[in-house]
């Protein structure tokens, strides 16, 4: 028997955990945050969050100074967000993916 929980995520964005720690942070102001860091720093943490942000072992794309990113809502965009990019503008354009059909 299992036991069903409530979230309010709208989807998930999946963060390559091995990216994440090559660049040793990489994201911030002072550029020592990992890029989950600052995305549930913006999305909210948890499942009261209307997005979830989830580390995951590595997706094998492996960018230099960069980490592969996946929009559970756009599962055929994968992103590459460079170190130091604006975490801001990254979760705005997932929305606008999210919302627009995929080609």
């Amino acid at each position: 028997m299992t036991k069903r929980v409530r979230s309010n995520w709208q989807g998930a964005i999946l963060v390559c955990r091995k990216c994440s720690k090559k660049l040793d942070g990489g994201f911030g102001p002072d550029r020592d945050e990992r890029l989950a860091k600052r995305l549930r720093a913006r999305v909210g943490k948890g499942r009261k969050a209307r997005l979830g942000v989830v580390e995951v072992d590595c997706l094998k794309i492996c960018p230099k100074r960069a980490v592969a990113v996946v929009d559970s809502r756009t599962p055929g965009r994968w992103h590459v967000v460079q170190a130091g990019g604006d975490t801001d503008a990254l979760l705005n354009g997932l929305d606008a993916a999210a919302s627009t059909p995929q080609a």
